[in-house]
């Protein structure tokens, strides 16, 4: 077991996301490209008697440490429980990435906890142990585990791996507005928005301009009807230099721009952060090779 461990929860980010059905009970059929980058949340993990959360960073005041709400410490929890042991762990949550912004925030945290306590604790399990213990806490938690390229399909549970031959720099813009994923879904229905047709294996993604050409975001349009700032993002993104893709991420409301490489995704972030210094942003890489 380790005394200490600290785990990076990048941010998750729908190269596209299709909407091909809904479930009986509400729920919706997706298909989406999962892809992750580098940087992210940061969660440290202490041995401890007891079980604690502290929660710091830019976006700590958007998050409670209570345990019914705060899915780290659900994460703990679950782990323990399926493990048979005592949840015992001083946790710190660096909360760099936005809340309820399309990026996985919560998803990816959850998942870096789950990975960083499994060493923690010496319990030595596989991802595709942990993946059961992730559904339960939500359903893009199990592909947050792999922070690799996955296409994802039904409300989550299916994980297959996606190679992308491509490199690519990536910046991430949020306008500052927390978007709710149900009223993105409620304006989707509302509009009477079509549903996708299913790949069946024909898939888009063999360079970044087949992504631009044959996939899109199907909230996208919901999105905007109701946060209106999405729209802005997207089209500032558009111009920026070097893009070779603007679209949404998840049900937003941040945004992302594709780049040749990092370098190309930091000069654009300076350019665009000169023009709206209250956006957050992010320029980064995306991880390509597939691990699952």
């Amino acid at each position: 077991m380790a005394d200490s461990i600290t785990v990076i929860a990048p941010a998750k980010v729908n190269l596209f996301l299709h909407v091909t059905g809904r479930r009986n009970d509400g729920y919706h059929l997706l298909e989406s490209l999962f892809a992750f980058t580098r940087r992210g949340d940061e969660i440290t993990l202490k041995a401890a008697p007891g079980l604690s959360l502290t929660i710091d960073g830019e976006f700590a005041g958007t998050l409670s440490a209570d345990v019914d709400d705060n899915l780290v410490l659900k994460a703990a929890h679950a782990l323990a429980q399926a493990a048979g042991i005592e949840a015992k762990a001083a946790i710190t949550l660096r909360k760099n990435l936005p809340v309820a912004a399309g990026i996985g925030g919560g998803s990816a945290d959850a998942a870096a906890a789950l990975r960083g306590l499994n060493s923690l604790w010496g319990l030595k399990l596989s991802l595709a142990d942990l993946e059961p213990i992730a559904y339960q806490l939500g359903a893009d938690v199990p592909a947050c585990l792999y922070e690799t390229p996955l296409f994802v399909e039904g409300v989550g549970e299916k994980l297959s791996p996606a190679t992308l031959s491509w490199q690519a720099g990536i910046l991430l813009v949020n306008p500052g507005v927390m978007l709710s994923t149900p009223a993105v879904f409620r304006a989707f229905k509302d509009a009477g928005s079509q549903f996708d047709m299913p790949l069946r294996g024909d898939f888009p993604w063999a360079d970044v301009a087949t992504l631009a050409r044959h996939s899109h975001n199907r909230l996208e349009a919901p999105a905007v009807s109701a946060c209106p700032q999405v729209a802005d993002v997207l089209k500032a993104l558009a111009g920026l230099k070097g893009v070779q893709l603007a679209r949404m991420s998840g049900s937003g409301a941040t945004c992302f721009a594709l780049f040749e490489d990092k370098a190309t995704a930091e000069a654009a972030a300076m350019s665009l952060k000169n023009a709206r210094p209250e956006w957050w942003m992010m320029a980064d890489e995306l991880v390509t090779p597939s691990s699952l």
